[in-house]
């Protein structure tokens, strides 16, 4: 997969929250005839001593969540660490991950901030809008906004708000564990998107897609036929 050149990434503080502000208007919040084949999920690892990370994507078929294809890159990251701005630190070694892939995801899940953003446009934005992907933002911290404590149950939710305006859900993924922050990044609704990322679980707190991005960027990945393997002894397949 490509994405698409709409900026430098040569660009000061001042200039990534303009630019950030310009491009949220772009985010479209409208689902299309979604029906995944493959499912993609994306993560970057903390920078080493010298300043370079590991950025990740992994495919898996959906709705068996089996790992098809993954990429791994390492790059120098240049941007400083800014709350608010850390799709410019992340979202260069993503784009390289996704376009190394061999399998193209039907829909991205991104372990950050979609719309859940002050100016509406966190990581999964940044990356569906270059993409020109769906894609779902799943962030295990909130950014901003207010919230009621869901249910204890797997799937109970509560809206996620700034003011009036509903940013994202709060979504508990497993029984009367910490829920995560879902919210819309690109070309879905956020109904759509808290359905897609409980179809993505495995039993654990985050989405399979971004548990096994985590691991892959910190340098464990499991082969496409190590969790085929699994899946058959699971019955997944």
């Amino acid at each position: 997969m490509k994405s698409r050149n709409l900026h430098t990434w040569d660009l000061s503080i001042d200039q990534a929250k303009g630019l950030q502000r310009d491009l949220a208007s772009g985010v479209s919040v409208v689902s299309e005839d979604l029906n995944p084949e493959y499912v993609a999920g994306v993560d970057i690892s903390a920078p080493d001593a010298s300043g370079v990370a590991r950025g990740a994507a992994v495919v898996m078929a959906y709705p068996g969540l089996v790992i098809m294809d993954y990429c791994v890159t390492r790059a120098r990251v240049s941007f400083p660490y800014v709350p608010g701005l850390l799709s410019f630190r992340e979202a260069p070694l993503v784009i390289q991950a996704l376009e190394g892939l061999s399998i193209d995801p039907d829909l991205i899940l991104v372990d950050g901030q979609g719309l859940a953003h002050p100016r509406r446009f966190g990581l999964a934005c940044h990356i569906g809008l270059l993409m020109d992907v769906p894609t779902i933002g799943c962030a295990k911290s909130r950014l901003c906004g207010a919230y009621s404590t869901p249910g204890e149950e797997r799937g109970s939710y509560s809206d996620l708000t700034d003011g009036e305006e509903v940013i994202g859900a709060v979504l508990r993924t497993k029984l009367r564990t910490t829920p995560i922050f879902v919210s819309v990044g690109h070309r879905i609704d956020l109904e759509t998107a808290i359905r897609y990322t409980l179809g993505c679980g495995g039993g654990y707190r985050v989405p399979e897609p971004t548990r096994h991005a985590h691991l892959a960027a910190g340098g464990r990945p499991m082969a496409p036929s190590d969790q085929e393997q699994r899946a058959e002894k699971l019955g997944l397949i």
